[in-house]
């Protein structure tokens, strides 16, 4: 009795956020129906907002489940539109600006990689150093001016562009998780990267390669954040040092509120879809509700300790 007991919690656990959403959904659909929240085209446009935290989440949901954390992916994706712009200002390629960029934020997946792997650091303070460099260096080679885009055709496909109603920002959000289903769900790269978060041990003793795990982790976040920097270029048609700030904590929060574990060995990636929908709700809301940018970072700063909070009580019922 008791163990199925404790079942139903866990079950109930993983449908949280599909609640939250819902119920959150519908209060403002309530206290907002006047500023149209609830709108066909306000819907769309949360969408949008939020596709690039839902794709680097595709990417935190292998980060957390492995038992790592990535705080670099912010600081990547200003990094990489950055890149993305000077290579377009400098020869006009597209394929050259994704090419360098996508390679850019796999070397950054790489270093972080080998500092947790080769060098046995803790991926926290890892992943923080790194932040900060890559940071750095984009306000660096610029002099923190922005670098302004002006192929269209580039801004059309990876930003401004529309496929009837539909940004092809949603396209895009929609390709990388059918693509990150797939890969966590139904190939072994997936399974073993439960194991490694739920039980390093076990999962060496019975095979697994973990610091190859761990490394391919990190080269998925970094090249994903590298892609979510090129989105981020052509939606503003621009490179700037300033895209991303603060992404890797609503990345995180988007996870853990899908179900994830901040110690790792769980994941959603259906969830993690509906924990970065519900941020993009809420920020959505709050801007419409004409709250001020210093009260929605403290609502935001509520919501990431309530989502850290809701996987230490989950992790809590699955051990008692």
């Amino acid at each position: 009795m008791q163990s199925r007991g404790n079942n139903k919690k866990i079950q109930m656990s993983k449908y949280m956020v599909y609640i939250v959403l819902a119920v959150v959904f519908v209060f403002f659909a309530i206290t907002l129906r006047d500023n149209g929240f609830a709108s066909t085209q306000n819907l769309l446009n949360i969408l949008r907002q939020t596709a690039m935290i839902s794709i680097m989440s595709v990417a935190g949901v292998f980060v957390l489940s492995a038992g790592q954390i990535d705080l670099t992916v912010g600081s990547n994706t200003a990094m990489s539109a950055m890149l993305v712009a000077l290579v377009l200002k400098s020869t006009n390629n597209i394929f050259l600006a994704l090419i360098v960029a996508l390679i850019f934020g796999v070397a950054v997946g790489v270093i972080n990689g080998l500092l947790v792997t080769r060098l046995g650091l803790p991926a926290f303070l890892a992943t923080l150093g790194m932040m900060q460099v890559i940071r750095g260096a984009a306000m660096w080679i610029t002099n923190t001016e922005a670098v302004p885009i002006s192929n269209t055709v580039f801004n059309t496909i990876f930003g401004t562009g529309f496929v009837g109603p539909i940004s092809v920002l949603i396209l895009w959000t929609i390709l990388f998780y059918i693509l990150g289903y797939i890969l966590f769900n139904r190939t072994p790269f997936g399974k073993h990267t439960l194991a490694t978060g739920g039980n390093q041990m076990a999962a060496q003793y019975s095979g697994i390669k973990v610091q190859r795990i761990k490394m391919y982790v990190f080269m998925l976040s970094g090249a994903l954040s590298a892609f979510a920097g090129v989105l981020y270029a052509g939606r503003m048609q621009s490179g700037r040092y300033s895209f991303g700030d603060g992404d890797e904590m609503s990345v995180i929060a988007s996870v853990v509120l899908g179900g994830a574990s901040m110690a790792g060995g769980s994941g959603s990636m259906i969830g993690a879809l509906a924990g970065s929908i519900l941020m993009g709700m809420i920020s959505n809301a709050l801007i419409l509700a004409n709250l001020s940018s210093a009260q929605q970072k403290m609502v935001n700063g509520f919501i990431i300790i309530a989502a850290v909070a809701l996987s230490n009580l989950a992790q809590r019922k699955k051990s008692n």
